[in-house]
């Protein structure tokens, strides 16, 4: 497995991601999509990381 290149600009703690680096709290993607469940989002449990793909 090749060694998690961290960028410093997405903090992340999900580990359950396959882009989450596992011994720092950075995601290793250069950029994320966030969005929305919700049609009026109004509290940050409405919103989501569309980048996010579940380690197998």
């Amino acid at each position: 497995m090749d060694k998690c290149q961290a960028n410093r600009s997405i903090k992340c703690t999900v580990e359950q991601c396959v882009n989450h680096c596992t011994n720092e709290q950075y995601c290793s993607l250069d950029c994320i999509t966030v969005g929305t469940h919700e049609a009026n989002p109004t509290v940050d449990q409405c919103t989501d990381c569309k980048s996010f793909q579940r380690k197998q």
